[in-house]
């Protein structure tokens, strides 16, 4: 039980730093037209530090809740896809700088987290519960990329420097 908080949290740890260092707040980010129920840019720091300590705590759940070695491949394959998707949306969006592309990579991640969840709450009805605040700020997170990318289209052409 402790390798799996361990191991889950360290996880979590790392994929937020990379989360971190992938979305510098620039300039150019400043300069974006932006919706005015954005919420203030302090936020997602430990918005993002509290959803990722429930994403482990449901994966420990999940993991110490299932009884067979497949139950737990579903675990480990649910939460390495939703890692690559998690990695994958702040390089294209801050440092690629192309929220529209962002936005398509979303719909993945927004799946990953949502089988997540499913593969999480067949094991662990608790741990399914601690999935919902990452679904809950992807979501979010979905609907406000769409709105930025609506009110600063088109992004193609422009300089990325």
């Amino acid at each position: 039980m402790q390798t799996a908080i361990f191991v889950a949290g360290g996880i979590a740890l790392v994929l937020g730093a990379l989360g971190g260092a992938t979305s510098p707040i620039t300039s150019w980010y400043d300069d974006l037209k932006k919706p005015r129920w954005q919420p203030p840019k302090w936020l997602f720091g430990p918005a993002w530090g509290v959803i990722l300590a429930c994403a482990a705590t449901a994966a420990v759940l999940g993991w110490n809740a299932s009884t067979g070695s497949a139950a737990r491949t579903d675990l480990l394959i649910a939460f390495g896809v939703n890692a690559v998707f998690f990695i994958g949306w702040s390089p294209l969006f801050f440092v690629a700088r192309r929220p529209d592309w962002a936005m398509i990579e979303w719909v993945f991640l927004w799946a990953s987290v949502a089988a997540g969840t499913l593969v999480v709450a067949r094991v662990s009805d608790l741990g399914g519960l601690f999935m919902v605040p990452y679904l809950a700020w992807v979501s979010f997170a979905g609907v406000l990329n769409r709105a930025i990318v609506i009110r600063n289209r088109p992004f193609a052409g422009r300089v990325a420097g």
